[in-house]
């Protein structure tokens, strides 16, 4: 199994994670000088954002950076001024908030929204806080009176979808929908294309092509950010769409060769067997990530699939040692030991896993396999013997036990083996010489006439010399006319 597709690759739905409260600062602080809380003036930008590091948890700290939505930092603006002043307690629980002293803020915030339901800015804060208390449906319905209170901005429309996603809402596609329709109050953008990003990551499973759509949106507003043309791979192989996903890798690759980009590209590779490029993509992840074990294998199993076995065993052997529980990977690289002849090593590697796994009917037989290559015939034999007795329709097993009993001058089991092997495969050249072979030994020379006879008419030039064997033994066992 050489052509395995890479598994475990895990997609970063960042904006779903790194955004759930990006817009939050951006927000809170662009309430800017001519800002009312509660009225239908729309907010004006700050002018100096302080960052701070998200997770789903809300947590922040300052720094001073731009906003990166695929790192997880975000903007915490910590000025909100007001034509008539906001209310005291908004300024304290920013403070608190700095400091990720949820607690402290959020009865600051309630007490704000409790003299002022249309407070959208504390609303808004106070689901950034009940978020970063893990108290999720609080957040939620804190987000949804911020945008009852004002349904035009775009921040609160964000997060109010961010959030509903988070919990598994479907509702959230209407909320990010709005969003994509708003204007953030800064970083413009870039905040609307973590909209269009966001409400693709929603609509993945239940529309499709409409979250490709959203990630193409995405990525025209943001060029440069290979997110979107990642998220839009990912979702087209997903949906089998290879010529469109391998088209939006190579964008991906072309701004920041990533592990998912490469790892998708070289599992379409893959898949449309150009095993010659899927080996390129393989090896820039495997000098990406050297010490990454999957890449060396899935780089080995291509080699292998392109006959280059021993720098497949090489790959192989390195993934083994970073991954040595991986069982898989130990049965692949016994069974290319075996391709490569090198059966004392498949021989090895086999017994190994057979210790794990004693009742694998098809390690004994790859095992005796090996053996048969040694001629070490009363071994294999006793392996095959195993396997059919493990599972006893196992046609292939029994066609390897009537060679070896052949070998092993057991005659008798030899034709038992191949009219037990008839019942699930059908007779074939070799079985035919095999079963004539072993009549004639046993000096039933009618019926290795007959058998004979089914191997020359079947053989059709095949098995130069197993013919001229036949057609001299026939010349010797067949009455003279």
């Amino acid at each position: 199994m050489v052509a395995r597709r890479l598994v475990d690759r895990k997609l970063a739905v960042v904006v779903l994670v790194a955004s759930a409260l990006l817009a939050w600062a951006e927000f809170a602080s662009a309430q800017a000088t001519n800002t009312t809380p509660g009225s239908n003036q729309a907010p004006t930008q700050s002018a100096t954002p302080a960052d701070s590091q998200s997770q789903d948890t809300g947590s922040s700290s300052s720094s001073s950076s731009s906003v990166h939505h695929k790192t997880g930092k975000n903007v915490h603006h910590t000025t909100v001024a007001e034509e008539v002043g906001p209310p005291p307690e908004i300024a304290k629980a920013e403070e608190f908030i700095q400091k990720k002293d949820y607690a402290a803020a959020e009865p600051l915030l309630r007490k704000v929204v409790g003299d002022d339901s249309t407070n959208y800015v504390a609303w808004f804060e106070l689901g950034f806080v009940e978020n970063g208390l893990g108290k999720m449906d609080d957040s939620i319905a804190a987000y949804r009176k911020s945008v009852e209170a004002k349904p035009d901005v775009f921040e609160s429309n964000l997060n109010l979808g961010l959030q509903l996603a988070k919990a598994g809402q479907p509702t959230a596609e209407s909320f990010l929908r709005a969003a994509t329709q708003l204007k953030p109050t800064s970083h413009i953008a870039e905040g609307q294309a973590r909209a269009w990003l966001s409400l693709g990551h929603v609509l993945e499973a239940s529309k499709p092509d409409e979250a490709v759509a959203a990630y193409r949106q995405a990525s025209a507003l943001t060029p440069k950010d290979p997110e979107p043309y990642l998220s839009a791979g990912l979702l087209l192989e997903k949906e089998k769409k290879f010529s469109d996903a391998e088209h939006e890798y190579k964008q991906a690759i072309a701004l920041s060769p990533s592990s998912d980009a490469l790892t998708g590209l070289a599992n379409i590779y893959m898949h449309n067997k150009r095993l010659p490029e899927a080996e390129v993509e393989l090896r820039k992840l495997v000098a990406m990530h050297p010490r990454e074990g999957a890449a060396r294998v899935q780089l080995g199993r291509v080699l292998a699939a392109e006959g280059k076995n021993d720098d497949a065993i090489a790959e192989l052997e390195a993934g083994e040692k970073l991954a040595p529980a991986d069982v898989s990977l130990q049965r692949d690289l016994a069974d290319l030991y075996a391709i490569a002849k090198k059966n004392d090593q498949a021989e090895t590697a086999y017994r190994a896993l057979l210790t794990a796994s004693p009742n694998d009917a098809a390690l004994h037989q790859s095992l005796g396999k090996a053996l048969v290559e040694q001629k070490k015939f009363a071994d294999a034999q006793k392996e095959f013997q195993t396997a059919v007795k493990l599972k006893p329709d196992f046609g292939e097993a029994w066609g390897d036990l009537a060679f070896a009993a052949s070998e092993n001058k057991d005659y008798p089991l030899t034709i038992k083996a191949l009219d037990m092997r008839v019942k699930f495969l059908p007779d074939n050249p070799p079985t035919y010489f095999l079963r004539a072979s072993a009549y004639d030994h046993l000096r039933d020379l009618k019926r290795a006439a007959v058998n004979f006879h089914l191997f020359l008419n079947t053989a059709q030039g095949k098995y130069p010399d197993y013919e001229w064997q036949a057609k001299h033994r026939l010349i010797a066992i067949e009455p003279k006319k």
